[in-house]
C-alpha cells in the first residue's frame, strides 16, 4: 500500500511516497515552493520513479506553507506534527527538534511516540532563517551550498551582533569593505543563527536527544555552531529535507489504517 506526504514550503517541494508505513519507495525535491510549479512537478517525479498513478495512492496528506493550496490531498496537516513524526520515524530517540525554514524557525518537543508536545517559533522576521542564508550567501557572492564548507576552514569567525536580516546584511558588507575572510564571516554568521535558534530552544527548554531537520540542516557549519551553542550533539537525520514530507505520508498510512481499524 502507497501512501504519499508532500511538503510545500516557502523555497521547495518535497514528496515522499511510503510503502506499507515502512519503507520510503520513492522521493523528490523540487527547488519551487508554494504558488508555483513545485507541487505538481514534485508529485509527476515520484510518480514516473514507481510507474504509478494517482489511483495507486491509498491516501494523500500535504503539510508545509503551501498545504491548503493542494488540492489533490485528502487531509492536511501541520508541518510541525509532519517533521515531528518524520524525525521519530528516522530518529526515535529524538526529544528537541529545531527546524530552520526558508521563513521562520521553530524549536519543538517530541514524546516518546514522537507526537508534538510543545513548541515555539520565531517572530514573523527574516533573520536567522534559510531566507537570511540565502541573503548572505548572495552578499558574499556564493551559494548557500558551499557555506558549511567554507565555515570548516574559518580561523577567526567575526561577530554579527545585529538581529534584523538588513542590518546583518551592512555588517557583512562592513566586514567585507576591512579585509575580513570570507570563511570568518560566514562562520560569523552560522553563530548569528544558532544563537537566536538556541534562544528559543532554552525558551522551550532543551531535552535531549536534539535534532535537526530540513534544508537547512544539510548546512555543517550551522551544525557545528547549534553544538558549540547549545554543548550538546545535535544529530541530522538522512535525508533531512524529506521529514517534513515523510511525517506526512506517515499520517497518510495511520489514517488508512484507522479506517481499516474502525
Amino acid at each position: 500500500m502507497y501512501t504519499m506526504g508532500i511538503d510545500i514550503g516557502s523555497a521547495a517541494t518535497k514528496a515522499v511516497v511510503l510503502s506499507d508505513g515502512q519503507d520510503i519507495a520513492a522521493s523528490s525535491v523540487i527547488g519551487f515552493g508554494a504558488g508555483t510549479s513545485g507541487a505538481p512537478r514534485a508529485v509527476e517525479d515520484v510518480f514516473s520513479q514507481l510507474g504509478i498513478g494517482w489511483d495507486d495512492i491509498a491516501f494523500t496528506v500535504a503539510t508545509g506553507y503551501g498545504r491548503l493550496r493542494f488540492d489533490d490531498a485528502d487531509k492536511q496537516v501541520s508541518e510541525l506534527s509532519c517533521h515531528a513524526l518524520g524525525v521519530h520515524f528516522a530518529l526515535p530517540g529524538t526529544r528537541t527538534l529545531i527546524d530552520i525554514g526558508g521563513q521562520d524557525v521553530k524549536v519543538m518537543h517530541l514524546s516518546e511516540s514522537g507526537m508534538l508536545d510543545n513548541f515555539v517559533m520565531n517572530e514573523k522576521c527574516a533573520a536567522g532563517t534559510g531566507r537570511f542564508l540565502d541573503v548572505m550567501a548572495r552578499v558574499l557572492e556564493t551559494t548557500t551550498d558551499s557555506l558549511g564548507t567554507l565555515d570548516a576552514q574559518a580561523t577567526a569567525p567575526v561577530e554579527i551582533s545585529s538581529t534584523c536580516t538588513v542590518f546583518a546584511e551592512s555588517e557583512v558588507i562592513s566586514h567585507l569593505s576591512n579585509g575580513e575572510d570570507i570563511c570568518n564571516i560566514i562562520a560569523g554568521i552560522h553563530n548569528s543563527v544558532a544563537h537566536r535558534t538556541a534562544g528559543l530552544a532554552r525558551r522551550l527548554g532543551v531535552q535531549p536527544q536534539v535534532a535537526m531537520s530540513g534544508g537547512v540542516a544539510q548546512n555543517a557549519g550551522i551544525i557545528r555552531a547549534l553544538q558549540d551553542v547549545l554543548g550538546t550533539e545535535v544529530a541530522v537525520p538522512d535525508n533531512t529535507q524529506l521529514m517534513g514530507a515523510l511525517g506526512a505520508a506517515l499520517h497518510g498510512y495511520r489514517s488508512v489504517v484507522g479506517k481499516q481499524r474502525g
